[in-house]
């Protein structure tokens, strides 16, 4: 058992292991923005619209459809729900960012990200869900959320991203101040 002396220097030792980022000033102004704002509603009212659909109208719909409409149906409905839950907790995460519950290291993490683009294949089903007959509010919603989940991942490469250049030397702008130091001695 720690006495109280062994567990501060264990605790400080766990704060000093923990590689903390520095905030940006762009990420900080973003979610206290009104821009952030609009789209934490708009993200949510979606994830609510196509519950609502899905619950509802929507099933009522699948049931009329032929057995590989009915399964691209399924599929289509799996990829919207997955997709509106990646960017709930993103726009979840950003929002305790800007409740300061939670520090902009710690949402800078992986496991907060708003995770990988759609596979190549997942695109070429997509364009084959078009050929079919599904109900056209379905491929309305897939086309919101596809719409809203590129505006939010350029928004999470443009915050999170240029956070984690590498500052080894190795980034461009060392690059090129060596290039320039290179060339000004006489190369």
């Amino acid at each position: 058992m720690l006495n109280v002396k062994e567990y501060q220097q264990v605790s400080l030792k766990k704060k000093n292991s923990q590689e903390e980022l520095p905030e940006s000033a762009s990420a900080r102004g973003f979610v206290q923005s009104k821009m952030f704002s609009n789209i934490f509603a708009e993200g949510m009212e979606l994830v609510e619209e196509t519950a609502t659909y899905l619950d509802g109208e929507g099933r009522q719909a699948a049931k009329s459809l032929s057995r590989s409409e009915a399964l691209s149906y399924a599929a289509l409905s799996m990829r919207l729900t997955t997709r509106l839950m990646q960017i709930a907790s993103w726009l979840l995460v950003l929002r305790a960012v800007r409740e300061n519950e939670m520090t902009y290291s710690e949402a800078a993490q992986d496991k907060y990200r708003l995770g990988s683009p759609e596979p190549r294949h997942q695109k070429e089903l997509s364009e084959d869900n078009d050929r079919l007959t599904l109900p056209a509010h379905l491929k309305e919603l897939r086309e919101k959320t596809d719409l809203l989940f590129g505006r939010i991942a350029r928004i999470d490469a443009d915050i999170f991203t240029m956070q984690r250049a590498p500052v080894d030397g190795r980034d461009a702008a060392s690059q090129i101040r060596s290039l320039q130091a290179a060339f000004s001695n006489g190369f």
